[in-house]
């Protein structure tokens, strides 16, 4: 009976916190990048003052962003990453991800990017499930994951499908704890606990997968879209989603990834300047701090309503009672 009350409150709160009217977060500043060729911004962290981004098409490169007037000005730091580790991926999504490297560049495709206390960066890349960790002297090497990870993840549904694999990752300050977010059909979470020099799978890599679909922004036309994460970020012990498609940021917990609160910032992303022409949503990165979020756009060479071009980093204001506040 216990058990049955526990499961009922958690399925309540669930469903509260998905139906609850969203509060909307208000845009504090907007930011143009320059100095990123290829562009496709795919994550951001900031790591002690210093904000640094992410392009899914430079393999050998993260980008200190810093502020001059009103852009954020790139400078490359440069690494050379050595061969990764045998992947766990099947023949064939392996085959697929090395041919559209090929064409698009980028073949370990990084699509998340975290740091620790320490001044480490972790970058997560999508074509080999793996992640790479950059040292604040610039030496880079692959983590040491467990075999299990891809295949606990594939049997919960998550990494099945081309350019669909994990989307974002967020580390705690001390670097033991590391999680990754699987993008969808079916998205999902995964945390990996580190063990001397190697990470391990402790009760299991899965936090929880889901599939379906939700409804997008009355702005984007309504229509049921495939649910997604863009996005991770760690932040006052909790995890913190960017789901692209339904513009929003998410708080979960930590054990098991439950909903507890959400955010939009549709209004301000989707107001007509800074509209693309495309239904979807073009958020990719995430970085949770006490003041605020910060949201990297990957615009993918599109042009902007009012005709920008550059990548785009949005700041938004804290909501109204901090990030921790209840339901």
């Amino acid at each position: 009976m216990r058990r049955l009350l526990l499961t009922a409150s958690l399925l309540a709160g669930l469903v509260q916190a998905e139906q609850a009217p969203l509060e909307e977060l208000h845009l504090s500043a907007e930011y143009p990048v320059e100095g990123m060729a290829n562009g496709n911004l795919s994550g951001l962290a900031k790591c002690g003052e210093s904000l640094w981004g992410l392009s899914d098409r430079d393999d050998d490169r993260v980008f200190l962003l810093n502020l001059i007037g009103d852009h954020l000005q790139a400078e490359a730091e440069t690494f050379v990453a050595p061969e990764p580790p045998e992947s766990q991926q099947p023949w064939g999504l392996r085959m697929r991800n090395w041919a559209a490297s090929l064409v698009r560049g980028g073949r370990f495709d990084f699509e998340g990017l975290s740091c620790d206390a320490r001044g480490n960066r972790y970058l997560a890349s999508e074509t080999q499930s793996a992640v790479l960790q950059l040292a604040s002297n610039g030496d880079a090497q692959w983590l040491r994951l467990p075999n299990g990870l891809v295949r606990q993840a594939r049997a919960s549904g998550m990494l099945l499908h081309f350019n669909q694999g994990f989307e974002g990752i967020a580390i705690d300050p001390d670097g033991s704890r590391l999680w990754m977010a699987a993008e969808q059909r079916r998205r999902g979470l995964t945390v990996l606990h580190r063990q001397n020099s190697a990470w391990r799978c402790t009760g299991g890599c899965v936090l929880f997968s889901e599939g379906g679909k939700e409804p997008s922004p009355a702005a984007l036309g309504g229509q049921p879209a495939a649910r997604d994460f863009a996005g991770l970020a760690y932040f006052d012990d909790k995890l913190f989603t960017l789901e692209r498609q339904a513009h929003r940021i998410c708080r979960r917990a930590l054990s098991d990834g439950v909903l507890e609160r959400c955010w939009s910032f549709a209004a301000e992303a989707l107001a007509e300047p800074r509209r693309y022409p495309v239904a979807y949503g073009v958020a990719e990165a995430l970085w949770i701090d006490k003041d605020g979020a910060w949201i990297g756009v990957d615009n993918g060479g599109l042009t902007r309503a009012d005709g920008e071009t550059r990548p785009i980093v949005w700041r938004f204001k804290a909501p109204n009672g901090g990030w921790s506040q209840r339901p």
